[in-house]
């Protein structure tokens, strides 16, 4: 009697879960699929892929600072620095989304685990304990500064390649609301008299 052809697929629907299934990658990081639509050759997309991909793991990283400071601020302004830190985590959680999936978009790998962003982030490590203030703001600021450079850099490189999708979320999201964070932070910064004014001096 003749064997019926095989459909391909083993397996017959059943309601039983497979447990602890394995496979190859779908896709290696660092390659990006063909996206004809999007009309950006290889190249570009694999240069932006990078570059997003360093974006994407210092602005991880930058989260996770700010979500340490909110726990761990002390000191006379530790409500009002307690509030914004979590209103800038949640900022750039916002952030980490929007660059992974332009990442996604153009066919690339988003870097996602913490040991992969840890491995990839220029921004200085921390350490775990708790410190002062002035060092917080100060470490925030410095991370700051290194992505808005990047994205200066990158916002210039993408609009030469003719990339203007990730140009736009590079100047619009990720720069503005970066300067934007870092005029809350710096102006915490501002040695002012709390209580009593300094006295006008007449002049000579």
């Amino acid at each position: 009697m003749p064997k019926k052809p095989s459909s391909g697929n083993s397996h017959k629907p059943s309601a039983q879960p497979r447990y602890h299934q394995s496979a190859p990658e779908l896709q290696a990081f660092g390659t990006v699929t063909s996206v004809q639509p999007l009309q950006l050759e290889e190249p570009v997309r694999l240069e932006m892929t990078e570059q997003l991909n360093q974006l994407l793991a210092d602005t991880i990283t930058l989260r996770d600072l700010y979500k340490k400071s909110h726990w761990q601020v002390s000191g006379a302004t530790f409500y009002q620095l307690h509030l914004l830190f979590d209103k800038h985590f949640g900022e750039q959680a916002e952030l980490v989304d929007t660059i992974a999936e332009r990442i996604q978009i153009l066919g690339g790998v988003s870097v996602a685990m913490a040991a992969d962003v840890a491995e990839l982030t220029r921004i200085e490590r921390p350490p775990k304990g708790r410190e002062s203030v002035p060092v917080q703001l100060s470490r925030l600021l410095d991370a700051h500064e290194l992505i808005i450079t990047h994205c200066r850099e990158l916002a210039e490189r993408s609009s030469k390649l003719g990339d203007h999708g990730t140009n736009d979320l590079v100047v619009s999201d990720v720069l503005r609301t970066s300067e934007m964070q870092v005029w809350f932070l710096s102006e915490h910064l501002v040695e002012e008299p709390l209580v009593e004014a300094e006295p006008i001096r007449q002049s000579a």
